[in-house]
């Protein structure tokens, strides 16, 4: 049985409609790969941890998929790139510009810098290399990007996470929108750099978004200068916290903010693979409308079953990983 059918089978619980699938092309759709680097190879390991030697990637998308042999050869003819070279990630925006990592086990010395401003050059790429402690870039460390159909600038570092389907993203943001009905303001978790906030910015008269992590709070800022948005504030706060700011504790990195003045309308939340914590599910329990984006059909059941107060109004399966288990579903929960 595939995973849209088993999917489908333990949605019918929940969901009596019919659960629109979006299918993904089966290649060249990541926009975000990482690999290890290992006896002149990328390295990948498959689902037992063997691994997988590989010059080329027809998953990724053709911007990176071409470029990777090339960088590969740059890198095996030079002993200084390529000593205690471990880890190489790229990335990509819709308008085909790459960023490369390079990741050390080895101090950066101005001769290395030297050489990734060369290959920088060569390539027309953004290279970062990293190691211990260390940081250099030959261009700006941030990458910048747009969702397809809609007007908004995003920022991501080579660290930060985002979307890695370039066909499914814009969908998803798309999806959200149109669940939006009645908006006043915005609580959201798991914000990342801002791939959903600073689309909803236009449709909620405010915005609080929550992040945990520093790489994606910096582009979230970024995104909300850049795009000249005045009504999405947000805080380095784990949900622990969030917990903690709904019952009126008061958070120094709220930076005076007052967190009473927001008429919420609805919550969204985009959490890992794990699912949703206990306080997580807690906090939902406050709210009337839920947006939950999940990478995980499993965990997501299993939340829903502990929100037995809600019902689901609306849902799609979006299909980032062909070829794989993995499947996103973005969703509507109502209080009933």
């Amino acid at each position: 049985m595939d995973k849209f059918t088993l999917t489908n089978i333990a949605l019918k619980k929940y969901f009596s409609g019919s659960v629109i699938i979006n299918h993904s092309p089966a290649t060249s759709y990541r926009s975000r790969c990482e690999f290890g680097y290992q006896n002149n190879h990328y390295i990948m390991h498959d689902v037992k941890g063997k691994k997988i030697y590989l010059e080329y990637f027809d998953i990724a998308r053709p911007c990176i998929a071409n470029l990777m042999p090339q960088i590969l050869i740059e890198i095996n003819r030079d002993d200084l790139i390529k000593t205690k070279l471990f880890q190489i990630n790229y990335r990509c925006n819709s308008n085909n510009e790459v960023m490369v990592s390079f990741v050390y086990h080895k101090k950066i010395t101005d001769e290395l810098k030297i050489r990734a401003n060369e290959i920088s050059l060569k390539f027309n790429i953004q290279l970062i290399i990293r190691a211990r402690k260390e940081f250099y870039c030959s261009k700006a460390d941030l990458l910048v990007d747009t969702i397809d159909g809609i007007n908004i600038t995003l920022y991501q570092t080579d660290q930060s996470f985002y979307q890695p389907n370039h066909f499914m993203m814009p969908r998803m943001v798309q999806k959200v929108i149109q669940m939006i009905k009645k908006p006043k303001d915005l609580l959201e978790l798991y914000c990342g750099s801002g791939t959903f906030t600073l689309p909803l910015a236009k449709y909620f008269s405010k915005i609080f978004a929550t992040e945990n992590n520093r790489q994606s709070i910096r582009c979230l800022d970024k995104g909300i200068a850049t795009n000249n948005i005045d009504n999405v504030n947000y805080a380095r706060l784990s949900d622990d916290e969030v917990t903690e700011l709904l019952e009126g504790r008061v958070f120094r990195r709220m930076n005076g903010h007052d967190f009473s003045m927001y008429n919420f309308s609805h919550i969204l939340v985009d959490p890992p693979r794990s699912g949703l914590t206990d306080n997580v599910l807690n906090i939902l329990k406050r709210f009337d409308k839920v947006i939950y984006v999940s990478c995980n059909p499993e965990t997501f059941i299993r939340d829903i079953k502990l929100l037995d107060s809600f019902s689901i109004s609306d849902i799609e399966i979006f299909d980032q990983f062909p070829n794989t288990n993995h499947l996103e579903i973005v969703s509507l929960l109502e209080k009933n």
